[in-house]
């Protein structure tokens, strides 16, 4: 097995997190993705491509009251997100499954059941094989690359959202068609916010937030901008960084 790296502080300190050394590693992706966790949700949140366990763990701290399920297929992430889980006092609230999300008998296997979902937050692959270089390293491949497309995974993910719940997912800018399309009328009450490195350049990232089974329409919010002029994170996304403030 490859050697584990030490645990890390993340949100500030708030978390402590061990990750692969090498491969995907959680970021700040990770981090906006879980600051759109509704603090009142009281139900189950699931992370779905939870990785190690970063996104479900800050969401956990934002949502003291609910449950937390995280649903990843790399035995070794999850024997991590596991660890972190632990190391972070959380075993009471988080389960992780270990379950391949576009099998519909593995997801039962691994003990998810549809419509059973308050919130979902999703971080799925960015990447289709031919559209784009695809990592030699294996995890990282795994992680980022989907050769199936972004439509199964966003259809696997809505399965097991209830009706009304919220959907999160956050993904590259210039897939944005893409996001829309595959989502098609499954969502509404839809929500875009832009991602900007620095105020005056294109957006690399965006989050989608919707509600499942909602036919309300499409807003497009102000962007987040993340650094200034000097490379330094913007107060609101320091803030976010240390798990403080709201993204919606």
């Amino acid at each position: 097995m490859e050697k584990r790296s030490e645990a890390a502080a993340f949100l500030g300190g708030r978390l402590r997190l061990r990750q692969m050394p090498r491969g995907h590693r959680a970021g700040t992706d990770a981090v906006l993705l879980a600051a759109a966790t509704p603090a009142q949700t009281r139900g189950l949140i699931l992370d779905i491509g939870a990785g190690t366990g970063a996104v479900g763990l800050a969401a956990a701290l934002r949502a003291p009251a609910a449950t937390l399920g995280l649903v990843e297929i790399d035995p070794e992430s999850c024997a991590l997100a596991r660890e972190n889980i632990a190391t972070n006092a959380l075993a009471a609230r988080i389960r992780v499954h270990e379950a391949d999300l576009l099998s519909i008998a593995a997801r039962r296997a691994g003990g998810l059941e549809n419509e059973s979902a308050e919130v979902l937050l999703t971080n799925p692959p960015y990447l289709t094989p031919g559209r784009a270089r695809v990592s030699p390293d294996p995890r990282r491949a795994l992680a980022h690359v989907s050769a199936d497309g972004l439509e199964p995974w966003l259809r696997a993910c809505l399965a097991l959202l209830r009706p009304g719940g919220l959907f999160v997912m956050i993904h590259r800018a210039d897939a944005l068609a893409d996001c829309l399309a595959s989502v098609g009328t499954r969502l509404g009450a839809l929500a875009l916010l832009p991602v900007l490195p620095r105020e005056g350049e294109a957006a690399t990232r965006i989050l989608l937030r919707g509600l499942k089974g909602s036919k309300a329409p499409l807003s497009l919010l102000p962007p987040l901008v993340l650094h200034e002029a000097d490379g330094a994170f913007t107060p609101r996304a320091e803030a976010l960084n240390r798990g403080k403030g709201e993204l919606f």
